[in-house]
């Protein structure tokens, strides 16, 4: 796999069990790229270590006074220095492919299941740690997989080295063949203490940034209640302990990066005392010293790549841990589905609940607890099933659709619908029927006063598509926000469109309109509204009181008010032992006002 050839047309199923288990996955779909940088790493590291002997046999041709094997010494570094020049040329590049290409495989998954998963991703996982997993942890887990080809290369080097100074001199070579071991092993004893420490900084570190993270997104409401400092103060205590932990863990790393400048230090120390030693008795050589005491020398350079391997292992660990947790996730349903893909049409059923809502029907759905309703409208999404029984849609379970079948029949717009940053008209560019036109859609949402805030805070447009929104649409207030994301999916004109409290940061004027706009587009198709607004409510075909995880009255809404105590008690706000004449009168003050504000406009 080449960088000009990705993104991967399947970056495949990865095994996902545990954090070395998803490694080994994912070197084993590298082993084409990690071969080639293996064979390159040969070719350049074994090239570095055989000038040593090139050295030491052209000393010795000058004690020798031989010519000829001067100049063929000289062939041999010339052949040498090319094979060092071609092989690091070709090990860089094929290291950088190894690197970028898994770093990418890895995106990939994660943007794979990002997508399969929806809005269940982050309600199991942390925002903040799929945030870590898709940019940093990805970097480590490219940078050890990239890293294992050019270990093994050195340690092959190593080994050959070794055994090639054991044949060419054996007083010298047995000391060299004994140290070695011992310099490459010495650090393992203190690496799980370095591995912890790491792991003791990243966890910091993330805390860190997620505290940075939550306080730039309330910085709006920190103002208001005047908590920056108390913040500030939050942050700089967190920042300070992420110090700590970077010193401490530093302080073990550079113990290792001494011990592997001590130790061959000392092996170097003794291969040449002793071959003094040699020398003088006429046992070895000036020039097999010479080659001896290089060779040591050199190793130096392969041998970094021990402590290397060490470090981004235990840096990699846990990140690759991370990435498998989040790639083991799984929908309750099934992903590619056991149907053809369809649209089916008809009316959409819970089992779970008991919640019919009718083809071509608004209904609206009140439930008393907000987390409840909002799991229950991913339910009838598709995302989530309760007890294993999927959601109907038409007669047939949305589990058995493909994905994209799903998700183009039911759409389901969260409480907490997200902007992304562009312009407007990137923002409504999205998968739709072509049936609803934007500008039907922005009209339908009362988005007239968001597009006049749009082109106000443009400086180069007077069109308000070409407006550009700010990331999450910080810029807005949060009702504008929430009425550019209703635009948003009515453009899409699924076949069922489930808002989750479309219209709670809107005033009640605003939200008479988006009701009375919202029933004239939809007209004709299927819309569930989770609300416990009267406006909206009184709009709706259909109402239906969801408590206790069941569906426990089902009516128009005034006819919920008389006689539903419940019912009563989650609309109006108002207890069970209040007088009823003050619901009647809530409720025709409310019909009341709805009358003006048809009349006004």
């Amino acid at each position: 796999m080449q960088i000009q050839d990705l993104p991967y047309s399947d970056p495949g199923v990865p095994d996902a069990r545990s954090g070395p288990r998803f490694l080994w996955w994912l070197w084993r779909n590298q082993l084409d790229g990690q071969l080639k940088s293996l064979a390159w790493g040969l070719l350049h590291f074994v090239a570095v270590s055989a000038l040593p002997f090139c050295v030491g046999l052209a000393v010795q041709a000058v004690v020798d006074r031989s010519g000829t094997r001067l100049v063929l010494t000289g062939g041999l570094l010339l052949l040498c220095g090319t094979g060092i020049a071609v092989g690091d040329t070709f090990l860089h590049r094929t290291a950088v492919t190894n690197w970028i290409t898994a770093a990418a495989r890895v995106q990939q998954l994660l943007a794979r299941k990002a997508a399969q998963l929806g809005s269940a991703l982050s309600r199991r996982v942390a925002a903040g740690e799929v945030v870590a997993v898709s940019t940093g942890d990805v970097e480590k887990i490219g940078w050890f997989v990239e890293a294992v080809s050019r270990f093994t290369a050195a340690a092959l080097t190593v080994v050959v080295v070794c055994a090639g100074l054991a044949v060419y001199q054996p007083a010298l070579g047995a000391i060299v063949a004994v140290g070695l071991p011992v310099v490459a092993l010495a650090v393992l004893p203190l690496l799980p203490r370095a591995t912890r420490r790491a792991d003791a900084q990243r966890e910091k570190a993330g805390r860190a940034t997620e505290l940075a993270s939550d306080t730039v997104a309330g910085l709006r409401v920190l103002r208001g209640i005047g908590g920056e400092e108390l913040f500030l103060n939050r942050y700089r205590r967190a920042s300070q302990e992420v110090r700590h932990a970077a010193v401490r863990s530093a302080r073990m790393w550079s113990l290792i990066s001494a011990i592997q400048v001590l130790l061959p230090g000392l092996l170097l120390i003794a291969v040449v005392w002793h071959g003094i030693h040699l020398a003088h008795q006429g046992r070895i050589t000036v020039g097999e010293l010479v080659t001896v005491y290089s060779a040591v020398m050199v190793l130096n350079y392969p041998l970094r790549h021990f402590e290397e391997i060490a470090m981004a292992y235990s840096f990699c660990r846990p990140s690759a841990k991370r990435a498998a947790r989040v790639l083991s996730l799984e929908r309750p349903t099934a992903t590619e589905g056991t149907r053809e893909a369809q649209v089916p049409a008809g009316d959409l059923y819970d089992p779970g609940t008991g919640l019919l809502a009718p083809a071509r029907r608004l209904t609206a759905v009140v439930c008393g607890d907000p987390d409840a309703a909002g799991r229950l409208a991913a339910r009838l999404g598709g995302h989530t099933a309760e007890g294993g029984r999927s959601v109907l849609l038409g007669g047939v379970a949305l589990d058995e659709l493909p994905l994209d079948s799903a998700r183009t029949a039911v759409l389901v717009q969260d409480k907490d619908p997200v902007l992304l940053s562009g312009t407007l008209r990137q923002l409504l560019d999205v998968p739709a029927s072509g049936a609803v036109r934007a500008a039907d859609a922005l009209t339908a949402a009362q988005c007239d006063d968001v597009l006049d805030a749009l082109v106000q805070g443009s400086v180069d447009t007077t069109d308000p598509m070409d407006a550009r929104i700010t990331e999450r649409g910080r810029s807005l207030s949060g009702g504008q926000r929430q009425r550019l994301a209703l635009a948003r999916s009515l453009i899409t004109d699924p076949e069922v469109l489930v808002l989750d409290e479309p219209t709670s940061a809107v005033d009640s004027h605003t939200e008479a309109r988006i009701a009375d706009g919202l029933r004239r587009l939809r007209s004709g198709r299927t819309t569930v509204v989770f609300t416990s607004s009267p406006l909206l409510l009184d709009r709706a075909d259909l109402v239906a009181l969801v408590h206790d995880g069941e569906v426990v009255a089902v009516g128009a809404h005034r006819e919920l008010i008389d006689r539903e105590p419940r019912y009563r008690t989650v609309v109006t706000r108002e207890s069970d032992d209040e007088p009823a004449a003050a619901d009647e009168g809530a409720l025709v003050g409310a019909g009341q006002e709805r009358n003006e504000i048809e009349e006004s406009a």
